[in-house]
């Protein structure tokens, strides 16, 4: 098995996206949900994406947003992905994928096994599937919360679309979540810093290369 793609998600500071681009991960993860720790504004999206040129993939996050907000943070940022991390359904992933032509990945909140039934909703309108753990009821955030799930549910699983793994990933575990999930993307968020939104190089670097050697 290759070892997995990497995501570093949540980067706000040009250190922090430096880190990410050092320790050679494949995608940097810019936020667009404003109650998130995490949340880029459209100014500060546009500088990091410069920062970056291309020298790393950038994939936006948003939380059930509207075109408008969609619209300009691809503009700003010059994204090469969207992914959506709130209830948007099968119909809504075409209606962007449609609109903004660039890959649409689909974040599946996952509890219990029935919750990775919904995968096959996306076949047909989503590129990738990002599996997370699900947040409890009343949580302010729909992710980045430092949780896992039970990765003895993927066991037995066919993925009906490339997809990858998030939820309470850190160098300690990510190698085990590899070997136990065959998981072909790997994406940190919380596990990565050292404070709510503050990212912490060391820990960037120790998660690529404790992915990398799963």
């Amino acid at each position: 098995m290759s070892a997995p793609a990497i995501k570093i998600c949540g980067l706000t500071t040009p250190d922090a996206l430096e880190a990410t681009i050092a320790a050679r991960a494949d995608y940097a993860g810019f936020n667009f949900f404003p109650p998130s720790p995490r949340f880029l504004d459209s100014a500060r999206a546009r500088a990091l994406a410069e920062q970056a040129g291309r020298r790393i993939a950038r994939v936006g996050v948003f939380v059930d947003a509207d075109d408008a907000l969609i619209a300009e943070a691809i503009a700003a940022a010059t994204l090469d992905a969207i992914q959506l991390h709130g209830s948007e359904t099968a119909e809504r992933a075409a209606q962007l994928k449609s609109r903004f032509a660039i890959p649409v990945w689909k974040v599946l909140s996952i509890a219990a096994p029935a919750d990775l039934a919904r995968a096959q909703t996306y076949v047909g309108v989503a590129d990738f599937l990002l599996l997370d753990a699900k947040t409890p009821k009343g949580a302010a955030l729909p992710g980045g919360m430092g949780l896992t799930f039970d990765w003895a549910m993927l066991a037995g699983w066919k993925p009906p679309l490339p997809w990858g793994l998030a939820g309470g990933l850190t160098a300690a575990n990510v190698a085990e979540a590899v070997r136990q999930t065959g998981a072909p993307l790997v994406d940190a968020a919380s596990g990565v810093e050292s404070a709510p939104g503050v990212k912490d190089g060391a820990k960037i670097a120790a998660f690529c290369t404790a992915a990398r050697g799963a």
